[in-house]
Order: structure tokens, then C-alpha cells, then sequence
């Protein structure tokens, strides 16, 4: 699994640093680390919606601190586990 989080303009300033250190730290706490990749993206097409994240080939916008875990459970545990 590949994850990309967006650190363009518009996700920079909704957030993208706080999202990406969320991830880091869900992946660890979840074992995860080693076997899925975090990068960052310049833009992932939808700025006006961001933050954004993409796991494999899905974007997923709106991304924020409160519905973070919400996320995480379904885009990332559900399909690795």
C-alpha cells in the first residue's frame, strides 16, 4: 500500500503537516511502518476540498484532525487487514 499525503498551497494550509503526522503515528501504533509507504504529493487535483490523501489509486478529500481515525479505519486498516 502507497499513501501520499498533499502538501500543495490549498492542503498546506487546511492542514496537510498535522494529517501527515497523524499517519505517521497510526501506521506505527498499527504496526504498519515498514509495510506501507508515506509520501508527500505537491497536489492530488482537489484543492478545493483538501486536505487529500491518496491510498494506492483512491483520492480521499476533506481530510481533517476530527475524521482522521474515521479514515485511517476505513481506507487503510480495512484493507490491509
Amino acid at each position: 500500500m502507497d499513501i501520499k499525503v498533499c502538501i500543495g498551497s490549498s492542503c498546506h494550509l487546511r492542514g496537510s503537516y498535522d494529517i501527515i503526522n497523524l499517519m505517521k503515528d497510526a501506521l506505527k501504533e498499527n504496526g504498519l511502518d515498514e509495510t506501507v509507504g508515506m509520501s508527500a504529493a505537491f497536489c492530488l487535483g482537489h484543492c478545493g476540498d483538501g486536505v487529500s490523501i491518496k491510498v494506492d489509486d483512491q483520492v480521499i478529500s476533506g481530510v481533517t484532525k476530527e475524521n482522521f481515525n474515521e479514515i485511517f479505519s476505513r481506507y487503510v486498516l480495512n484493507t490491509v487487514n
